[in-house]
């Protein structure tokens, strides 16, 4: 039986993508953990490191795409390409559609939708040489409808299905499958610093479960998606999201900055 291999997690350094890193160790991945942040990324390492996995750290700017070839070429060091891609690298800016500035649309696109592009294109071309991979793309539920303040964000998280969707289409017959996942409310450090706790109670009536979401939540969908026997998953898109969106949510919020922490 084919096992989980190797797998780069961008922004790995907290929340989801740390998470994610810890549970494909778990599985038996050996894992190169990216981000932005080199001190974050000491923190997966070790985290894994004292599980008993298998971890490798590399500072990434998912826009830069030498970055992503020196990020890449980490997994050389087991004598293997990359097996597993996570595209979970992102960044919110929340601001009403006509005080969106170019400069902020600009750099919403270049990190969440140009730098999952350029990720998984350069893993695409290793998978392709071995016949085999799993691309793991991060959307949102915000990219499945509107929310307030979220001019670029949702725009970036809609285009990571399309992007999804066409990697599926291409790559499949090379033995590559490519899916998304669309978290909904989740408990992250993001979310914990942006929300106020008025705005989560208004929230919590919507999500039928009763519950944020935790990081571990989507941290196993991932593990699902990579896993080597769901080779028939291929271009879908798995909301995970207590049934949020199915819900019909019906309340979208106000930018209310005053309810704001961030």
């Amino acid at each position: 039986m084919k096992e989980y291999g190797v797998a780069l997690v961008t922004g790995a350094g907290s929340g989801i993508g740390r998470e994610t890193a810890i549970k494909l160790a778990e599985k038996g991945a050996r894992v190169i953990v990216t981000d932005i942040s080199e001190a974050g990324i000491n923190e997966t390492v070790e985290r894994i490191k004292s599980l008993g996995g298998k971890a490798l750290g590399k500072k990434l700017d998912v826009t830069n795409a030498d970055d992503i070839d020196d990020a890449f070429a980490t997994a050389e060091q087991w004598d293997k390409y990359v097996d597993i891609l996570v595209n979970n690298a992102g960044i919110v800016n929340i601001q009403g559609f006509l005080d969106y500035t170019p400069q902020n649309w600009h750099q919403v696109i270049s990190v969440n939708l140009t730098g999952s592009f350029l990720c998984a294109q350069r893993a695409a071309r290793d998978m392709k040489k071995q016949s085999y991979g799993r691309i793991i793309n991060m959307s949102s539920v915000s990219g499945l409808r509107a929310g307030v303040g979220r001019t670029a964000y949702g725009t970036t998280k809609a285009a990571i299905i399309g992007l999804t969707r066409q990697i599926a289409l291409e790559m499949g017959p090379h033995g590559i499958t490519a899916n998304a996942i669309a978290p909904g409310p989740i408990k992250t450090p993001l979310v914990e610093a942006t929300y106020s706790e008025e705005t989560i109670a208004r929230l919590l009536p919507m999500i039928p479960v009763g519950r944020f979401g935790d990081c571990s939540d989507i941290a196993e969908a991932v593990c699902y998606l990579a896993d080597p026997k769901t080779g028939y998953v291929n271009g879908e898109i798995l909301t995970v999201d207590g049934g949020y969106y199915a819900s019909g949510m019906t309340q979208t919020g106000t930018l209310d900055l005053e309810e704001s922490k961030g």
